[in-house]
């Protein structure tokens, strides 16, 4: 056992069962930084590729998880790891990865994070080959002499060289006699290429040789080659060491000279660049590895040798000037710059083993001083453990997750919206079918107690309501600071809104001691718009075809009363009967009883009716508020409309359906345009005009089918986007019914919504359609209701598979009967459905529950039998599939009214042009 270790820096263990070789490892600058410091690249047999920045907080400490910058799988195993200057019309350094048919370089760029987490670091694909023989190593530089850029050559397992002038191919040569590979080596001063043949000789072959000899398509024999057919490859020098070689290093350290360092399998070579030996020296163990670095002495070089006896020897040319002891054999050695550490020596074993060390003879003395024993109390540990949960449990439930109140106080967001219309309407490029489209103006004021950076304020409305200014920006805001903008909200569209209720979202950085650059918030505020920006006052309807009651246990209010701007009053002068017109073209008319406390609103669309009624039980719970009565309440006590609900999920099912089926013609279209200009283009390029066989014919009408599917397509995307704005209404109408009817506690009805409305947009990719302020402001209002798992699915698909994942949830956690239901199965992918008969059969089966007795919440227990019944009593809750048909058979009648529309869309007719194919 050796006194001189190498004293352990920082160390890792990579991956279980991987498997590494010399080619594995490299140390550079990869990420550009351009302070000296290297980055640890490691790559893998198992495919794995990593790169680390070791920061020990002190020496001897193992990896960090911010050691590790990245780690990618590449599925492919990794022969080799190599950084240079590999992309054209740059300088940067890339890291190219060697596969064993395929070289890949990649580009490894940082990003500044805001948090004391770190950087994020991210790997893009700059390019890659497909090679067509099996590779075994390579080497890189600036063949020929080219500057400011390198050059890859990859010998194959065969014997073949391949140049790559970055991202084109430029030759293959086979090297003569070749029967096994060896190690590979590119002398920049000599401008060759260095390797050891199985004849365990050391050849050189000249690059300018290379590119001109005969074009290796394929191996063939030097008999042709006699023949004169193209040059042929000579060898520059050779070298006969009578052993087979490991590795093969080129030191260059000043222009005037350079050597060719041989690590054979029992000697250590050192060769001028013409072949003749400089010195040898005779090893005693089997070297495992080597790398030659720079010497302090001038016109000498340094050696570090690694072998199988678990030792790293140093040499100054044939001179063992350093011993020193390892933890592991290495099979890759290299020496960097880490962590402003000059010098640091990094080892990697077969296995996995990464260490970075340095020399030294400092004895560890330090032994660790005895602790008194004493005798553990575990009934005392025990009591003291349970009151430390009960004090985070306490605290949990008091202040939540999220700390409100410090975020409250670091800034202040208020909305006012403004009694009257602008004077000069800001809408333009309006869609209504009328010539006054009015604009309210809106202002919103920040004020913030601290200083704050990056302050973004972000405004969103529900289409087709739009805003003149939707983004605003402060770079700082110093304490005490009040700051006010205003924009315009409008009606763009010819359809009416889901909801009437904006958000103003702000984005900010707050700085502190640990983190300068500021710890990023958000912060919202809601604001409502009145009904008269997208209403008009219209003449009351006495027929249409869907009714509400609404049910109040106060004496009715004058409907003037309730909405002062929509007084239209008729030629008997009733005050019991308001019509409304939205500027879409629909119109709602709303009764009051003058016997009864009942309310009835009634259109021709069954979403029309949703936002006079929400407007009806806001205003009427405004009113009673202001005269002091605090016991009014709102029921509903009809037939639950769930087929005109029905109606609008199948419709926006199959606009769905409809825009798939289009964007996969268009896709086929598009294919079959790209062939018909392929066939062309090769008819042009001929030398011998060919007649073009109606290939122009067959193109022009291609062309026409690809438009007319792209109008398609925008119109089936609009119309889409409009049926999910009727669906959303129709949405929150059921909900609220279904609050009303079952008399639901706020938090309950806040369960519904987040179930129902898991979407703010019908699309496929929320986080790019919002701004990221809005998202973040919807996913914390979210996940408070459905947990952090179910996000990752609701923000990934459509709303129908969305809410039917959602509902199953609730229908067997907290409205499940027994402890059977409970096991739920919800996978984090989920697909388009073939139809809606599963997600109808889902939501009449939850009123059936919620009828019966069900209630819900989001707590542990909230799968216990449910002992609540209404008045009346109710049957049990089914278990079965074959109850579940019956529930839904049952349920029909219950729950459905008498109305039924049938919504069919047109498919564009498209027929396939033939005889074209890829």
């Amino acid at each position: 056992m050796s006194l001189f270790k190498a004293r352990d820096w920082w160390s890792t263990v990579l991956g279980e069962k991987e498997e590494f070789d010399q080619g594995c490892l490299c140390l550079a600058d990869i990420d550009n930084t351009g302070n000296g410091q290297d980055k640890i690249i490691v790559g893998s047999f198992m495919g794995y590729l990593r790169i680390f920045n070791p920061h020990p907080v002190k020496t001897g400490d193992g990896t960090q998880a911010e050691d590790l910058l990245l780690e990618v799988h590449l599925r492919d195993p990794i022969l080799q790891v190599e950084v240079g200057k590999f992309v054209s019309g740059t300088e940067m350094l890339h890291l190219a990865v060697l596969h064993s048919r395929k070289l890949c370089v990649y580009s490894i760029s940082g990003t500044l994070g805001n948090v004391e987490h770190g950087n994020q670091y991210q790997i893009k694909l700059m390019y890659e080959h497909n090679l067509q023989r099996t590779a075994c190593n390579m080497t890189y530089g600036s063949f020929g002499g080219v500057k400011g850029r390198d050059l890859i050559c990859i010998q194959s397992m065969d014997g073949m060289l391949m140049v790559f002038e970055q991202e084109s191919y430029a030759f293959g040569r086979f090297l003569p006699g070749s029967l096994l590979p060896g190690p590979l080596a590119y002398s920049s001063r000599t401008d060759s290429f260095i390797t050891v043949s199985s004849c365990r000789q050391v050849e050189s072959y000249k690059y300018q040789v290379l590119a001109f000899a005969t074009d290796a398509d394929k191996r063939q024999e030097t008999e042709q080659q006699k023949l004169g057919s193209g040059k042929r490859l000579v060898v520059d020098w050779t070298l006969n060491i009578g052993e087979q070689a490991l590795d093969i290093c080129i030191v260059s350290f000043n222009q005037s000279a350079s050597s060719v360092f041989v690590l054979g399998e029992r000697n250590f070579f050192c060769l001028k660049d013409n072949g003749q030996i400089r010195f040898m020296k005779k090893l005693d163990c089997s070297p495992s590895c080597f790398l030659p670095y720079c010497s302090v002495s001038e016109g000498t070089t340094n050696t570090l040798i690694g072998n199988h006896n678990n030792m790293l020897h140093i040499y100054q040319d044939v001179t063992l000037k350093w011993a020193t002891q390892l933890p592991h054999i290495p099979v890759a050695v290299r020496v960097g710059c880490l962590h402003d550490l000059k010098g640091v020596i990094v080892t990697l074993s077969d296995d996995g083993h990464l260490q970075c060390s340095y020399l030294g003879t400092d004895p560890s003395l330090f032994q660790a001083p005895k602790v008194e024993s004493r005798e553990l109390h575990y009934d005392e540990l025990d009591t003291e453990l349970k009151e430390l949960q009960k004090i985070i449990k306490d605290v949990n439930k008091s202040q939540g997750i999220w700390p409100m109140t410090e975020r409250e106080d670091d800034l202040k967001v208020s909305a006012m919206v403004s009694p009257n219309f602008d004077s000069v309407s800001q809408a333009t490029d309006v869609e209504v079918g009328t010539d006054l489209v009015p604009s309210v103006t809106v202002k919103v004021t920040l004020q913030n107690r601290l200083a704050l950076q990056k302050a973004k304020l972000s405004v969103y409305v529900q289409p087709p309501l739009v805003l003149t200014c939707d983004q605003f920006t402060f770079e700082f805001m110093a304490p005490e600071m009040s700051r006010t903008v205003s924009f315009s909200v409008y009606l763009k569209g010819s359809y009416t809104p889901p909801q009437l209720e904006g958000n103003a979202v702000v984005s900010y950085s707050r700085p502190s001691d640990r983190n300068p650059d500021g710890i990023p918030r958000v912060i919202q505020c809601k604001f409502r718009l009145p009904l008269k920006l997208i209403c008009l006052p219209g003449q009351p309807s006495k027929t249409a075809s869907h009714k509400l009651t609404i049910d109040t246990n106060k004496s009715p209010v004058s409907l003037l009363s309730l909405f002062p701007g929509f007084a239209n009053q008729s030629e008997d002068d009733q005050v019991n009967v308001m019509g409304f017109h939205f500027l879409g073209g629909s119109r709602v008319t709303l009764l009051a009883s003058k016997t009864s406390q009942r309310y009835r609103i009634q259109s021709e669309q069954f979403e029309d009716l949703w936002l006079i009624t929400n407007e009806l039980i806001i205003r009427l719970q405004e009113y009673f508020e202001k005269q002091g009565i605090k016991d009014f309440a709102c029921s509903f006590s009809g037939s639950m409309p769930l087929q005109e609900y029905f109606e609008l999920i199948d419709h926006h099912f199959e606009l769905r359906i409809n825009g798939e089926k289009l964007e996969e013609l268009l896709s086929e279209r598009a294919v079959q345009f790209r062939a018909i200009q392929r066939r062309l283009l090769t008819r042009f390029k001929d030398k011998t005009p060919a007649p073009l066989q109606h290939l122009d014919t067959l193109l022009d009408g291609t062309y026409k089918q690809v438009i007319a599917l792209a109008d398609a397509v925008e119109e089936n995307q609009d119309n889409l986007f409009q049926s999910f704005a009727k669906l959303r209404s129709a949405t929150q109408l059921v909900i609220l019914l279904i609050g009303l009817w079952q008399k639901l506690s706020p938090d309950q009805v806040a369960i519904l919504e987040a179930a129902f409305l898991p979407l703010q947009q019908d699309t496929q990719e929320l986080v790019r359609t919002h701004k990221p302020a809005v998202v973040t402001a919807i996913i914390i209002d979210k996940s408070v209701v459905l947990g952090r798992s179910h996000m990752a699915i609701m923000f990934s698909k459509g709303w129908e598979e969305t809410v039917d994942a959602a509902i199953s949830h609730l229908l067997k956690t907290c409205l499940s009967k027994s402890s059977k239901e409970q096991a739920l199965n919800l996978s984090s992918q989920l697909n388009m459905p073939k139809d809606t008969s599963r997600l109808k059969k889902h939501i009449t089966l939850l009123c059936d529950r919620l009828a019966k007795g069900g209630r819900l919440c989001l707590s542990t227990d909230a799968a216990a039998p449910q002992t609540m019944v209404l008045p009346g009593g109710c049957t049990t809750i089914p278990e079965s599939d074959l109850e579940e048909r019956s529930i839904e058979q049952d349920s029909a009648e219950l729950f459905t009214n008498h109305k039924h529309l049938i919504v069919e869309t047109p498919m564009p007719e498209v027929s396939p042009l033939q005889g074209v194919s890829e």
